[in-house]
């Protein structure tokens, strides 16, 4: 209980931080705040299902498009809170339909079919937009920069509750025992199936949610930007930096890596991407256990 107790006590002081850019910071600081807040969302519900099933996915963004276009559909219709709940139920009942198949396979074949389930479900949006005569949407009269921002901030702090609760959860144990041994989990009467097919819907929620509220940051619907296969290796990124499969990895490598891209993205692109390669690259080899195990390691040996 003290533990919980603690972490709420952070998460709060943490909340009424990030609460308070859009009254004292510009549009800049809006900006930079949001995109990390939305990258700790992603990474977050990521983190529910690859890091402690094992199970690694390239696949967010289709959650993350999907969400946004179920925003296209009801923007003008619904109110704007409610077309993002909306989003994350259909992105959720999307993830149930199609995760009993993909959880099927395992190792690089679920990769790899996490990552074409995305292309297709993107040219499937795109041929669906073609027969109905829209090539690009325009979204005017949306909410503003701030109200998006108080969207995301909450979206942000929801999964960071659902990853530590899960975390310690039973249902958590029993996604880590098949990370370590599927079968011998299934012995142990672990229900295997039912518990991926679970954990698949649960992280594709609030990716199909943060992709109704960002869109409209942007003002703007392309398929090919919203299921963009660089939102999900961008997430990956972060999961492997950042290490672990507890709350604080997602959010060291968020902040790593939205501090990098503000300092060489905008002056130097090449350099950052050469940069991130190389990063990721040391992180696997040297520092399988990312910056959250080194922060771990650091704390313990200091007693």
């Amino acid at each position: 209980m003290a533990e919980h107790s603690r972490f709420l006590a952070l998460l709060a002081v943490a909340v009424a931080a990030f609460a308070l850019v859009p009254r004292l910071g510009g549009d800049y600081a809006i900006g930079v705040a949001l995109n990390l807040l939305m990258w700790i969302a992603l990474t977050q519900s990521w983190v529910v299902l690859s890091a402690m099933t094992g199970y690694v996915s390239l696949g967010h963004a289709v959650f993350f498009g999907a969400g946004a276009y179920a925003m296209v559909l009801c923007f003008g219709s619904l109110p704007f809170w409610l077309s993002v709940i909306v989003a994350g139920a259909a992105t959720g009942l999307l993830a149930l339909l199609v995760g009993y198949p993909c959880l099927r396979v395992r190792g690089p074949y679920f990769v790899i079919l996490t990552f074409g389930l995305a292309e297709l479900v993107k040219f499937v949006v795109i041929n669906v937009e073609a027969a109905l005569g829209q090539f690009g949407r325009l979204l005017f009269g949306g909410p503003g920069l701030a109200q998006i921002f108080y969207v995301v901030l909450v979206l942000a702090a929801v999964s960071v509750i659902v990853t530590w609760f899960v975390r310690r959860s039973r249902f958590g144990a029993g996604l880590r025992a098949i990370r370590e041994n599927e079968e011998a989990a299934e012995t142990l009467g672990i229900d295997v199936a039912r518990y991926k097919v679970l954990a698949f819907a649960l992280s594709a929620i609030v990716p199909g949610m943060v992709g109704a509220a960002m869109v409209l940051r942007t003002t703007y619907f392309e398929p090919l930007d919203l299921f963009n296969p660089i939102t999900s290796f961008t997430i990956v990124s972060i999961a492997i930096i950042g290490g672990g499969d507890d709350v604080p990895g997602p959010v060291y490598g968020a902040l790593f890596l939205v501090l990098m891209q503000e300092l060489l993205w905008a002056n130097w692109p090449e350099v950052y991407m050469i940069l991130l390669g190389g990063l990721l690259v040391a992180f696997v080899l040297g520092v399988p256990d990312g910056i959250h195990g080194r922060v771990a390691a650091w704390r313990k040996a200091r007693g």
